[in-house]
């Protein structure tokens, strides 16, 4: 009777149907993730895995540069123009982003194939690195485009097609494509056909935008905002964002650099598995967002606190046993992906207990932002990056793996820590678990 009544309930609400909906595609694109990681791993050398997720870091991280925030930026333009009942400009502003995009994605091509063959290659002390850096510059544009687009759709309120994109649809060649190279023995071409996989998505997804831009009406409107503005608008979010990716590529970058290819693979499986827990986090604040910048708008303050505390308790109570069963058998999950990736035991250990800590913090992660204190943010984030940088640069070269799991995990307490002391002392509202 109750899970028939849970279920009228869903099937009646918008709100929970779209949520229910979007929690089911994350899910399965995790699930679909893990799955083709084991195949992966199973099948293709660790060599080859390691250079597809150093390449994967590269695009991460220079690729947010590229960017410049657009991804998130066009939900502010969106919300701002809705208000205005001008929603129709958001077409001269995504095309507006896309020849930004174009230009410094063109720039960051042109600096690292001006940047020597041999200092790249030296520095990484592999010869292999150069080429795949230059190809993956050369994918940038396409990568962000791919990227901007399923931003695009949820500012068209195309939400479940957005997710889709994200969690699915963007595996999908790569994942075609791995299976074919292994059956025709031709491994070696797996970081190409990655990247390829982007110029496909961008294909097919600026195909839908097109489809939706061509059936939103048009009418002449005194709204104009200009590149300038688009730009100004979008620079902070930028930071932040490339500040994000920066920790979760420092690792994998000095890795490649102090130790090899293989080292890269079993870390980065570690990595993966960890976003389960992520995931989790995401979901559950993507939930409240709205919720805390209506309540701390309204000065709804005890609201806001309730809301605060019961998601940080829920985060925990579902992360948690989660956690406490990864742990018990690592070695299992581990071998799941081959019998050598054990060998990153111990740092996979320090990355999800380390999470499991983090998780304690709740909504820390996004109270900042939904509270109109950005800025303030983006500073943590920068001082964090800086002590990840450091803690990845002397501790890697000593204690390889472990030492690139205890950098990101004390960056990641840092900065949650901050936050929520920042919260306490402002708001006197504690999103630590409590």
């Amino acid at each position: 009777m109750k899970t028939n009544s849970l279920l009228k309930r869903i099937s009646k609400n918008p709100f929970l149907r779209q949520s229910f909906g979007t929690l089911f595609l994350r899910i399965f694109g995790v699930l679909l993730l893990f799955g083709f990681t084991i195949f992966l791993t199973k099948s293709y050398s660790p060599k080859i895995v390691g250079q597809y997720d150093f390449v994967r870091s590269f695009l991460l991280s220079i690729g947010s540069i590229c960017l410049l925030g657009f991804d998130q930026s066009i939900l502010y333009f969106k919300g701002k123009l809705a208000s205005l009942n001008a929603l129709e400009e958001i077409k001269k502003i995504y095309f507006k982003m896309v020849v930004m995009l174009f230009f410094t994605s063109i720039l960051a091509l042109l600096i690292i194939s001006l940047i020597s063959k041999e200092i790249i290659n030296n520095y990484f002390d592999d010869q292999e690195v150069y080429l795949i850096l230059l190809k993956g510059a050369a994918t940038l544009f396409f990568y962000g485009i791919s990227t901007l687009n399923t931003e695009i759709f949820r500012a068209l309120d195309k939400l479940y097609i957005a997710e889709l994109f994200r969690n699915i649809i963007k595996y999908i060649p790569l994942i075609i494509g791995s299976v074919i190279l292994f059956y025709w023995h031709k491994e070696n071409y797996l970081v190409d056909v990655f990247l390829l996989g982007f110029v496909f998505l961008s294909i097919i997804s600026s195909f839908f935008v097109f489809v939706y831009f061509k059936k939103m009406r048009t009418k002449e409107t005194t709204e104009n905002i200009s590149s300038k503005e688009v730009f100004l608008k979008s620079y902070p979010i930028a930071i932040s964002g490339m500040a994000i990716f920066l920790l979760m590529s420092f690792d994998i970058m000095f890795l490649k650099k102090y130790r090899n290819d293989e080292t890269v693979a079993f870390y980065s499986v570690g990595v993966k598995v960890m976003t389960i827990i992520s995931v989790i986090i995401l979901t559950i604040n993507i939930t409240i967002s709205a919720k805390i910048a209506e309540f701390f708008s309204s000065g709804n303050k005890a609201e806001l606190v309730k809301i605060i505390r019961n998601s940080s308790r829920l985060i925990f109570a579902i992360t948690c046993p989660v956690i406490i069963l990864i742990s018990i058998f690592s070695e299992r999950v581990l071998s799941c992906f081959g019998h050598q990736y054990v060998a990153a035991k111990e740092a996979f250990l320090i990355l999800i207990i380390g999470q499991g800590i983090c998780s304690a913090f709740g909504s820390a992660s996004i109270y900042l932002n939904m509270t109109g204190r950005q800025h303030i943010f983006q500073i943590i984030l920068i001082v964090t990056v800086i002590i990840n940088f450091v803690l990845n640069r002397f501790l890697i070269p000593v204690y390889g793996m472990t030492g690139a799991a205890i950098a990101f995990v004390t960056s990641s307490f840092f900065w949650n820590f901050v936050v929520a002391v920042i919260i306490y002392k402002k708001d006197k509202i504690k999103v630590f678990l409590n």
